[in-house]
């Protein structure tokens, strides 16, 4: 697994029987993201696909849109102070045209595994207006039981989690449920970053006949990424937050919460969800 997990000894307890053995734990470290040679972020991430969350970082931001806005991405090298390089820092470089974020505001953004973006002056700040209206045409229709499919398939595609039970999972599902990509990270956030920045990277955005599915929680954030990368149906094995929630309705995305088993909570977008006619009587 390369820097995706390291070994540590640990001590073990079990019904009273002590022992020493090596534990696999999953990797943390800082991604520094920087904008055209300017620091913009700082994300505490899992290594590996990091060209792909910066990507889809500055896509949430509303800075990049489609594979052409992006000119390239590197790894910054001497990124050190004995010019070593570290592999945590990346410099993503835009087309000319590409509108900036203002840099004299001197934002440097930071996130972290648990909270996703910190430091926004204000809640009209994160609101960032998406380049893609949530629109159906033709309507995406979406049955109980369909969704009721994705967490078992999001927990069979998680690799890294089988070995250390301590990483986020997000999967992009098609509208018949075919599961197109799959990411893991320690924070949720950095996850859906790298699938939608894999996205951005073949010219796949705006994502608007997708599910996005993810482990834990749905945050405002994730809703946001969601709704920034055209996404139109969100659905999470846990709560939503009541932001998101707001988030959702004024958008038209598709909100489904506790997802586990046959049961869920839609809690914005109801009109996406095919139920057969009894049901929706009852």
């Amino acid at each position: 697994m390369g820097r995706v997990t390291e070994r540590r000894k640990v001590l073990r307890i079990r019904d009273g029987a002590v022992s020493t053995r090596p534990d696999t734990l999953v990797a943390e470290e800082p991604l520094e993201i920087r904008l055209n040679g300017k620091p913009l972020a700082i994300t505490m991430r899992t290594p590996g696909d990091d060209f792909a969350l910066a990507a889809g970082f500055l896509v949430s931001e509303g800075v990049l849109a489609t594979a052409s806005d992006l000119q390239n991405i590197v790894y910054c090298a001497g990124a050190t102070v004995d010019g070593s390089n570290t592999y945590n820092v990346v410099d993503v470089k835009t087309a000319p045209d590409v509108t900036l974020p203002d840099f004299t505001l001197e934002r440097n953004v930071y996130t972290s595994s648990s909270c996703g973006l910190c430091g926004k002056a204000s809640l009209d700040a994160v609101r960032t207006t998406a380049r893609w209206p949530i629109a159906d045409t033709p309507p995406l229709r979406i049955t109980p039981e369909l969704l009721a499919s994705l967490p078992d398939r999001l927990r069979a595609a998680q690799r890294v989690f089988d070995r250390t039970g301590g990483l986020h999972a997000a999967a992009l599902f098609s509208e018949e449920g075919e599961l197109l990509d799959t990411r893991e990270d320690v924070g949720r956030h950095n996850a859906v970053d790298k699938l939608i920045g894999r996205a951005l990277q073949n010219d796949a955005l705006p994502l608007s006949r997708t599910i996005l599915m993810v482990s834990g929680r749905a945050s405002f954030e994730l809703a946001q990424k969601a709704v920034m990368a055209g996404i139109p149906v969100l659905a999470a094995v846990s709560a939503p937050s009541s932001l998101a929630v707001d988030l959702a309705a004024e958008t038209g995305l598709t909100l489904v919460g506790f997802l586990r088993g046959s049961s869920m909570n839609v809690y914005a977008g109801q009109d996406r969800i095919a139920l057969r006619e009894a049901a929706a009587q009852g």
